[in-house]
This record gives structure tokens, sequence and C-alpha cells, in this order.
């Protein structure tokens, strides 16, 4: 049985890369475990790792749930310079996506559940 998750994305300078992400995940690492090396986690168990090192381009996307993509996306292009993108969405399929890409060439993605129901994230 699974009991936890890490997820691990580079970047090539992780003074600049920590900082990014702190202002993407609107907050600090939860752990530094040692220099090169910042960690956050998402939701219990589940972790992401920011690790300096060579970048896996075209690697994921990590989606991360949101309450409001609109405003996230938004937030996003202005805070941290991230290229407009489009958020899809289809009958059959409970929540909207869209995918951008980070300085580094990683690949996140955010999704907002359609109906309040099903959202996990309030």
């Amino acid at each position: 049985m699974i009991g936890e998750m890490t997820v691990q994305v580079r970047v090539l300078d992780i003074k600049e890369g920590q900082q990014w992400y702190e202002t993407f995940l609107c907050r600090k690492p939860d752990f530094i475990p040692h220099q090169g090396f910042a960690e956050w986690e998402l939701i219990p168990g589940c972790w992401l790792q920011v690790a300096e090192g060579k970048p896996a381009v075209g690697s994921g996307p990590i989606r991360i749930g949101v309450l409001n993509i609109i405003a996230e996306r938004e937030r996003l292009v202005k805070e941290l310079n991230i290229e407009f993108f489009t958020i899809h969405s289809r009958e059959e399929v409970p929540v909207k996506w869209g995918t951008f890409t980070v300085p580094w060439g990683n690949r996140l993605g955010l999704f907002e559940y359609v109906s309040e129901g099903e959202n996990r994230t309030s």
C-alpha cells in the first residue's frame, strides 16, 4: 500500500527556483533538508521537491487542484510572468484544466472541479 508520494522538479539555480515556487505556492518551503533542495507538502503525504540540477524539459505536467482556475491563472501571469494558457473543459470530464511551462521547462497544470460536490480542495 502506498502511504506517501513525492514528485521532484529541477531548477538550474535553487535560489531563483525556490523563490519562484514560493510565489507559485504562496508560501515558504515546509522542509529544506540540505543545500540545493526545498520541499513543500502540498497535501498530507504528497510532497513537491525542488532540486538544483539539470531540468527534465517536457516532463509532467504536475497538476494542482485550485478553487478558481481563472483567478489563479491571472495571478500566475501577473506575478510570475508565465505565458497565458488556455483552460480546457469537456462535458464528460468533471474538471476544467490548463497547463503551462515554468522557466526551467517543467510543465505544471491547474485544475478546478466543475461541480462543488466534486471539489476536494475546499
